[in-house]
């Protein structure tokens, strides 16, 4: 059976297109809360993992021997859109460890902000690695690398060291065998491991209630979610989903997209994780998703404009999330919590 569709989009008073896909929703232990569509077929959480990927600066002690602040910690998890704030904060950090950006394995692209990039254009600027929206996770995996006093050449390559330690967190996190992962390489040059979508929602569901965890991983774990929930505008930027979802949850939610319609959530308030997968890799639909699930469950207000434009957001007439998902989500939740 095909996977149901989530997101409908409409013009005028007709359908035009469907959005189908898949939704985890698990505990710390990995039971599944709630799901739909197929949650075993392994997918790629691409940035969604970001958070997982930087579990290693934290407990290694790297971030507290290099000094990396909140909003650092908050970089290393980011798909920052360029603007000169993320650009200002990677570059700093990078200086502090004794790197610069040609030691970014990630590539140069235009800044995802559209008046951060026509600010380049004007200024006869072309962008650098630093504009790259996974400069602060690269920099977060060099700082690893100088803290355990390893070669930085070929940092982003699989079997290096401090590849090894990400990959095993993630892993551990999901409650995969590390050789059941596929592992490819990402956009921004770094291993994008494939797991299946209810592994996604324990990984996450194991930040928002990290008891089970090692102490170390643990307090990694809550670290890297406080600073998420702390600096949003690092996460993604001006105008970015992620951004608005996390300011608009005021601390009961952090969240993170990946591209190819990828989107997770860590809700500390009930010990839960989402994750969700668009089959046809449309971020549109992902966003208008996870809106509609977080409001479902009261960590966020469908009625704030933040959270009601992504629900229906505009797409020259509009789309929105299928009838049945919010409420069968809320009534399977409803029904997992203690008596």
């Amino acid at each position: 059976m095909p996977n149901p569709v989530l997101v409908e989009l409409t013009r005028g008073e007709w359908l035009e297109s469907r959005h189908r896909g898949s939704i985890a929703v698990a505990d710390a232990k990995g039971a599944l809360v709630w799901s739909a569509g197929d949650v075993d077929q392994p997918v790629f959480g691409r940035s969604s993992l970001k958070m997982l990927q930087a579990l290693p600066l934290v407990e290694t002690g790297a971030a507290d021997a290099f000094a990396v602040s909140d909003a650092e910690l908050a970089l290393a998890c980011a798909s920052h859109s360029g603007e000169p704030v993320h650009v200002e904060a990677v570059g700093g950090w990078l200086g502090r460890i004794g790197c610069d950006e040609t030691c970014l394995a990630c590539g140069a692209h235009p800044p995802l902000n559209e008046a951060a990039a026509r600010a380049l254009v004007l200024e006869g600027k072309a962008p650098s690695r630093l504009h790259n929206n996974c400069s602060g996770k690269h920099a977060g995996f060099l700082t690893v690398a100088r803290h355990l006093g390893v070669d930085i050449a070929g940092y982003e390559r699989p079997d290096h060291l401090v590849q090894r330690r990400a990959l095993a967190a993630m892993a551990e996190m999901a409650g995969v065998d590390p050789a059941s992962m596929r592992v490819a390489i990402d956009g921004c040059a770094a291993p994008a491991p494939a797991f299946p979508l209810r592994g996604l929602a324990t990984a996450m569901a194991r930040i928002a209630n990290p008891s089970g965890l090692a102490p170390d991983r643990a307090e990694a774990a809550c670290r890297l979610d406080a600073a998420v929930k702390a600096h949003p505008l690092m996460v993604a930027g001006t105008g970015r989903a992620c951004t608005a979802i996390i300011r608009a949850a005021g601390g009961r939610a952090s969240v993170k997209t990946g591209a190819e319609g990828v989107f997770v959530a860590v809700l500390a308030d009930l010990g839960l994780g989402i994750a969700l997968k668009i089959d046809d890799g449309a971020g549109r639909a992902s966003e208008t998703t996870i809106a509609a699930l977080l409001a479902a469950l009261g960590v966020v207000s469908a009625d704030d404009p933040a959270i009601s434009s992504l629900i229906d957001a505009p797409v020259l007439n509009t789309q929105r999330p299928a009838a049945w998902l919010a409420a069968a989500l809320r009534e399977a939740v409803a029904a997992a919590r203690p008596a």
